[in-house]
């Protein structure tokens, strides 16, 4: 990625350091400029090949995000004092209005439900490693923000917008699903339905969200760096996954992972949201997340049969190539599989 872009290092720690600036500030006025930071470096990295789709998807992506940061300052401004503090922020007057303009500019940002409809689009126009950190990275800093939000515990019909948001986010993602035949629109519906499932674990405790969040990055590292090595530049729909019989197979097992099939370990991050939520009274919008899962699961486990059923051609590669996608497609089908089962038993060992 970063022999054709000179620039590329630094461009890449100038977006680390704009989600690290707005995490870590206390004032509004900080949150907005590390949000703005992290924007300036991640556009070079979007359009680094110079391809027309590479620069309309960083065009879209551009205003979506321009847009957000406008709704984020208007929410803050309508809210609190001059200071743009959080500090003392239990003393200050909260409205409805401020709270919702403000949690629309985050959700705008990561590209949930109900503005979710910019995230396919731009992702299928960018490369692999770009997808990968659009779908991981930058979802950090809205989640950890809303997360903020969260713990204010002010208004309860606030929250219960935001866990039908959640479930209503989860069914678009299976829904959404079902119509593509692109890969790349494939995994940012995944990724729509994943906030879904973040979103709700948020309600009920930050620890089921990070260690969702976190199980999630390292499934989708997985898959986009094994699509990363499978691209000839020829690679934009399923059907080109038949030519692929071995690694098909390890693709599909960590797509399996990130839909939530048992006893891989994307079932465990889910498994995990499910026993947190069963104590609160809010469980039934689990209802919502679920279906939306099994409809993923649904159009994962067709193109599995479809793969086999299909699959008539081979394409043979070079040894040295071969051998590099052996072993990271190793690494990611044991990470998924053993890391599934590793925790169902370490589970069952602590209820002893």
């Amino acid at each position: 990625m970063f022999s054709s872009l000179p620039f590329g290092f630094l461009f890449m720690f100038t977006m680390v350091f704009g989600t690290l600036f707005s995490i870590s500030s206390s004032h509004w006025l900080g949150i907005w400029a590390g949000l703005e930071i992290n924007l300036i470096g991640f556009l070079p990295i979007l359009v680094y090949q110079k391809s027309m789709s590479e620069s309309e998807s960083a065009v879209k992506y551009f205003i979506i995000q321009a847009l957000g940061s406008s709704l984020l300052m208007f929410g803050s401004l309508s809210s609190y004092s001059i200071s743009f503090s959080w500090e003392n922020i239990g003393n200050m007057q909260f409205s409805l209005v401020s709270l919702l303009v403000i949690s629309s500019g985050l959700i705008m940002k990561m590209g949930m439900f109900p503005f979710h409809y910019w995230l396919p689009s731009v992702m299928a126009g960018l490369p692999w490693i770009s997808c990968m950190l659009l779908a991981t990275w930058q979802k950090v800093a809205p989640i950890l923000l809303i997360n903020s939000l969260f713990e204010l515990n002010l208004m309860h019909y606030f929250v219960l917008m935001l866990c039908f948001l959640a479930g209503s986010s989860s069914l678009v993602g299976g829904i959404g699903g079902m119509n593509q035949t692109q890969v790349r629109a494939i995994l940012a519906y995944s990724s729509i339905g994943h906030l879904g499932w973040m979103m709700f674990a948020m309600s009920q405790s930050v620890w089921s969200m990070k260690m969702y969040f976190l199980i999630y990055i390292l499934i989708s590292l997985c898959v986009f760096m094994n699509l990363w090595y499978m691209n000839f530049g020829v690679m934009k729909n399923l059907n080109t996954l038949m030519k692929f019989n071995v690694y098909s197979n390890g693709i599909m097992v960590m797509l399996m992972s990130l839909g939530g099939l048992p006893p891989l370990l994307g079932f465990i991050s889910k498994w995990i949201v499910v026993v947190s939520s069963m104590s609160n009274t809010i469980w039934s919008f689990l209802l919502l997340l679920v279906l939306g899962s099994v409809m993923s699961l649904f159009y994962y486990l067709s193109l599995y049969f479809c793969i086999f059923l299909g699959s008539s051609k081979k394409l043979y590669l070079n040894n040295m190539y071969e051998q590099k996608m052996n072993s990271l497609l190793a690494f990611g089908v044991l990470l998924n599989l053993m890391g599934g089962v590793l925790l169902i038993f370490l589970g069952m060992l602590m209820e002893i």
